[in-house]
């Protein structure tokens, strides 16, 4: 009998971790402690300032501080390493964000390296990297430690698994698969480069998916079973495309003819059925994002205040 595939959702376990950081922010405010976090927002973007308002009202709703910066689209790095300067020396501030993408005459690698590795809560400080490398206690990047949580939360076996990652940037796929390691998984990491790619993946017990192309993994690439975390967030406008991915479904197809526009994660749909348990898109890893970037600010206040994790 043909087991239905369990979903993952986002969403309800982000909502947990918001909880569980919400009674955090309490008990460190009977301390006298409030948890800061300032965002960084260069320029205009649209998309951009939407999902930094999101982050900055999620902070009010947990009772941690935020201040949104918005230089201007023509701010140099020199006076963007100033403002991150003047913010690493604020007491008020336990984590410092700089949105990205940053315009191109900003030197990103510069900016990220100048943030103090105890407010870096994007986890992207060479020194957080080689905190989470070595097993120590850090800030870890927000979306690889979200993908720990669902599998965790959802007493999805990792330790013993083989766990494939499709994916090698310095934001998700290195630090997942760096994540999955400490956790005990066999992991292999899989790239644009790699050849014959479905041999690999119909292998994996887990197979994470970050590459940033639309249904790239399909389902004859996937070992049934398996479970399968998207991490994708691809948006597609044509209408053959749409068809292509949700053939039949009428939420996506009143979806698209709304707003002219669906998402889809980067594994094809139609490999969901094959799966033991997956993410959907949306309502998958991205709905994580946030909930750790919150909890991430306040584990840099304990930790900027040599307040133990484990002491409440």
């Amino acid at each position: 009998m043909k087991r239905t595939p369990t979903i993952l959702d986002g969403v309800v376990i982000a909502g947990q971790i918001k909880a569980e950081v919400a009674v955090e922010v309490q008990a460190l405010v009977t301390r006298g402690i409030t948890p800061g976090l300032a965002v960084i927002l260069v320029g205009e973007s649209p998309a951009s300032q939407i999902y930094v308002r999101t982050k900055v009202k999620t902070c009010g709703e947990l009772g941690i501080f935020s201040e949104m910066i918005t230089p201007p689209e023509s701010v140099t790095t020199e006076e963007m390493l100033a403002l991150v300067a003047a913010l690493n020396d604020r007491e008020d501030i336990d984590g410092i964000l700089i949105q990205l993408p940053l315009p191109k005459h900003v030197d990103t690698k510069r900016l990220l390296e100048a943030v103090a590795p105890d407010k870096d809560v994007d986890g992207f400080h060479p020194v957080n990297v080689g905190r989470l490398q070595s097993g120590q206690p850090g800030l870890a990047p927000c979306t690889p430690a979200g993908i720990l949580e669902i599998l965790r939360r959802s007493e999805l076996p990792i330790a013993g698994q083989n766990a494939v990652v499709v994916g090698r940037s310095d934001i998700v796929g290195k630090p997942t698969a760096v994540m999955l390691l400490n956790a005990s998984a066999t992991v292999t990491v899989c790239h644009s480069k790699t050849v014959d790619l479905g041999s690999f993946t119909r292998e994996a017990d887990l197979l994470v998916a970050a590459i940033g192309r639309a249904g790239f993994v399909t389902a004859e690439m996937v070992k049934p079973g398996a479970t399968l975390i998207d991490v994708g967030i691809n948006r597609i406008t044509d209408a053959a495309e749409v068809e292509e991915f949700f053939p039949g479904d009428p939420n996506r197809a009143a979806a698209f003819a709304k707003r002219g526009s669906v998402v889809v994660g980067d594994i094809h749909p139609a490999a969901f059925a094959v799966s033991g348990a997956y993410t959907p898109v949306p309502g998958g890893v991205g709905a994580l994002t946030i909930a750790m970037l919150m909890q991430n600010t306040v584990v840099a206040a304990r930790l900027r205040r040599g307040i133990s994790l484990g002491n409440k």
